[in-house]
């Protein structure tokens, strides 16, 4: 496809720079090379990036792109121009709306998904909420994500449960070994698994159909943890075949801060009881257990933007693109003396995030010596048999930029 094309085309799109105005021509996705640099530097023209560093902590929080973030000033107004009658109105209708359309995203049930204000939250709803009683027993483990960790503990002490905590191993050999780590935790009073769909101080993806497939064969049921999932790599939330799911939308998909989602397989809905009582006690729905009171609702309709952005460039291009640029820097330093990747070097078992240590380093110092001396963001992780860096660059990323990561890693490491 010729430059100009190619521009125009991204501009019916609503892609990339917003300076570009031209009346797109009609052509098909098969018409462009997604493995070329070029689209993806168009992409990351809709970007306001800020050129004091390079990038490469997009874990916690993605910024939004122009197109996504202009549209969220719009619902701001929106709402605050119609003040309580948007409110009283059509606010809890706009709310099912977004929620459904993350629903169909991740292949569940719209009836099985409400939207939180991120996975810790979720989580909490079913950690809390389960029909806990004394003497049961609660798996996860040391490489959860640290909030959810304690709930579990504030839980066994309010509900006199055990908790067990086990290792995920760092570069497994095969799916089984993750899944026996799991099945050699179970006891008869075992009821509830978590488990991370993506470890989020790795980056590792953890085979989560074999390990419910295990734990439901045992009368388990299973808890994911995919805080960095959504809009990171596709999957379908009925093919996992969990019970619960959370997730935050304000990572990879886009949404602006302070938005998650909760899934609820249906036959368990019934099962929970709210932390936080609902509005109606009578309530069969999901909304039983996720009565907040009023929250910007401007966040709610932004998340329709944000999965219309999401499949502008689609799921699985996204996936393939964060996953080649991660592999992009991990495989130029995975076996250089000194350097220490935390990762699992199977494709299939990462995508867009992965860890990388320096021998004689901590990572605090690490982290410190890449922002001071070579102007690039990360952020340090020390703990659960993990020292390194988590890096975490997104669509916008350029192997340029990694250029420069890799350069500056050997450098530290020498």
């Amino acid at each position: 496809m010729k430059k100009r094309s190619f521009l125009k085309y991204l501009a019916a799109l609503g892609l990339g720079s917003p300076l570009i105005s031209a009346k797109a021509e009609a052509f098909s996705w098969d018409d462009l090379d997604w493995s070329s640099d070029d689209i993806w530097a168009q992409i990351r023209a809709g970007y306001k990036l800020k050129p004091d560093y390079i990038n490469l902590e997009n874990g916690y929080y993605c910024f939004l792109p122009e197109e996504i973030l202009e549209k969220y000033i719009q619902h701001v107004r929106k709402v605050n121009y119609q003040g309580s009658y948007y409110m009283r109105t059509v606010k809890v209708e706009d709310k099912a709306k977004s929620a459904a359309k993350v629903a169909e995203l991740v292949g569940a049930d719209p009836e099985e998904v409400v939207l939180t204000r991120n996975t810790t939250e979720s989580l909490d709803l079913i950690i809390q909420g389960f029909p806990w009683n004394p003497g049961d027993e609660a798996i996860y483990s040391n490489q959860d994500y640290g909030s959810m960790q304690t709930m579990f503990e504030l839980t066994a002490k309010r509900r006199g449960i055990k908790t067990v905590r086990i290792d995920i191993p760092l570069h497994p050999e095969s799916d089984e070994e993750i899944v026996e780590v799991y099945r050699k935790a179970i006891t008869p009073k075992t009821k509830l698994m978590m488990v991370p769909h993506i470890v989020n101080i790795t980056g590792h993806i953890l085979p989560v159909r074999k390990i419910a497939d295990m734990a439901h064969s045992h009368g388990v049921e299973v808890m994911l943890d995919g805080a960095h999932a959504v809009g990171h790599f596709t999957f379908n939330m009925h093919e996992l075949d969990c019970d619960y799911y959370g997730s935050s939308l304000h990572k990879w998909l886009s949404v602006p801060l302070g938005c998650g989602m909760l899934f609820v397989k249906k036959d368990k809905i019934g099962k929970l009881e709210p932390m936080i009582a609902p509005f109606d006690l009578n309530l069969k729905t999901l909304d039983y257990l996720n009565n907040t009171g009023t929250h910007p609702a401007a966040t709610d309709l932004a998340v329709l933007d944000a999965v219309d952005f999401q499949e502008k460039i689609g799921g699985k291009r996204k996936e393939e693109r964060l996953r080649f640029i991660q592999r992009y820097w991990s495989d130029q330093v995975r076996d250089i003396p000194g350097i220490q990747v935390n990762t699992p070097k199977e494709s299939h078992r990462s995508c867009g995030i992965a860890n990388v240590g320096i021998e004689k380093m901590s990572p605090a110092e690490m982290a410190k010596t890449l922002m001071d001396k070579y102007r690039i963001f990360t952020v340090a992780i020390d703990g659960a048999g993990v020292r390194g860096c988590r890096i975490s660059p997104n669509i916008y990323t350029t192997t340029g930029e990694l250029d420069q990561f890799v350069a500056a890693l050997k450098e530290m490491a020498s």
